[in-house]
Parts: C-alpha cells; sequence; structure tokens
C-alpha cells in the first residue's frame, strides 16, 4: 500500500507533457512580375529557405521572362494572374477582360492551371467577378499590405508586416526592387523564427478547409 502511494506521489511530481500549440501559417504573395534580377533573388531566397510561396503575373512581364515564369512553376511555388497589362480593371469592359486574362493563360507552363486572379489595385467590381468566373478563377485580395512598393526602406516594410501579421494572413509584397526583396527574406527568416508555417495561398485554403469558388473573392483564411 506504502509502495503503492508512493508510486503515485513520484508520478505526480513529474511535469506533464506541455500541450502541443497549433500551427500557425502566413501565405507570401508577390504582384507585378517576373522582373529579371529582382525575381531571381528571391527565388534562390525562397529555395534555400524551402518556403513557398505565391506570385501574381503580369502576362507582358512573363512574355519577356518566360524563363523566370518556368522557374516559378518549377520550384514549386503557386501561380495566379495579375492581368496582362497591369491595367485597371475596373475600367475595362468585358471583352477587354476576357483578353487580359486569355492572354495570360496562354503565356503559363504546360500544366500550370491557376486558382487566383488579383486584379491590379485590388480594384474589381461586376464586370470583373463575372470574367474571373467564367475563367475558372477566384478573386484574390490581402489583408497585409506594407505598400513595398512606395519605399526603399526595407526596414519599414519588414515592421510594417511583422507588427500586424497573423495567423491565416494573406501578405502583399512585391518583387520588384531591392528593397522589397530584402524586406521579404527577413520577413520570411522572421516567421519561420516565431513558428509560422509560410505556404501558398491554395495551400493554405486547402488546411483552413475552405473551398476555393470561382468568382468569390478572399482575403485571409483565419483559424476556425
Amino acid at each position: 500500500m506504502k509502495l503503492t502511494a508512493l508510486v503515485l506521489c513520484l508520478a505526480l511530481m513529474i511535469p506533464a507533457a506541455a500541450p502541443t500549440e497549433t500551427e500557425r501559417y502566413v501565405a507570401l504573395t508577390f504582384d507585378d512580375g517576373p522582373s529579371g534580377r529582382f525575381t531571381r533573388r528571391l527565388l534562390d531566397g525562397l529555395m534555400e529557405r524551402e518556403v513557398k510561396a505565391t506570385f501574381l503575373l503580369c502576362g507582358y512581364r512573363m512574355r519577356q521572362y518566360p524563363e523566370i515564369t518556368a522557374r516559378i512553376a518549377a520550384e514549386g511555388h503557386e501561380i495566379g494572374l495579375h492581368g496582362y497589362s497591369h491595367g485597371a480593371m475596373d475600367a475595362m469592359n468585358r471583352a477587354q477582360l476576357d483578353r487580359e486574362i486569355r492572354d495570360c493563360l496562354d503565356l503559363l507552363p504546360e500544366g500550370c492551371a491557376p486558382a487566383f486572379l488579383r486584379p491590379p489595385g485590388g480594384k474589381s467590381g461586376r464586370e470583373v467577378r463575372g470574367a474571373a468566373e467564367d475563367a475558372g478563377l477566384a478573386l484574390l485580395a490581402w489583408d497585409v499590405d506594407p505598400r513595398d512598393w512606395a519605399t526603399s526602406n526595407a526596414q519599414q516594410v519588414e515592421k510594417a508586416v511583422l507588427s500586424k501579421v497573423r495567423d491565416g494572413d494573406v501578405v502583399l509584397l512585391h518583387d520588384m526592387s531591392d528593397s522589397s526583396v530584402e524586406a521579404a527574406l527577413v520577413i520570411v527568416d522572421t516567421l519561420l523564427s516565431q513558428g509560422f508555417r509560410l505556404v501558398t495561398v491554395s495551400q493554405l485554403a486547402q488546411i483552413r478547409g475552405v473551398p476555393i469558388v470561382p468568382g468569390r473573392n478572399y482575403s485571409r483564411f483565419p483559424p476556425v
């Protein structure tokens, strides 16, 4: 009896295993590319860190940099559309919108089936939603925007993201300057060190059990 009590007391003294924290996820997205050396540098950094991201590509830039477009897909990143011309889609008629989307699709690597369209500036409307829906594309917005295109101060961009980012967020960045790429890689390193997992938008939606419906708008995928 005394032995049983002693064993029980010793068992109670052993600290219980700490509960496993719920995993946190963020999707980094990059607009306006591909853009030559900036995108190459970003891809190198993401590969080194074994991180995947989502690239919203412009058609005229895919035409200019087909090898980088192919590399983005080959390295397992997600490709979405950002319009062929980067023109204001909310000011276009249906024929123009259909052409913007079709001309982008024609430039994608074989086997690449995009799920998202991000209109430049996020400006949408009934016609944009209709064109996206008919093309089988959902609209992708964002929840964190550090306006990295408007500054060359990488630290400012880093702070703007890291002070706001939450589990399930979609972060808007660009691969169009050294400062943006520098900030993006510091953001990646910091989020990884904080225990976040960085995934593509489609992966994040799947993790959170959110179906991607053509024509519908998405900006973040919070935990349930």
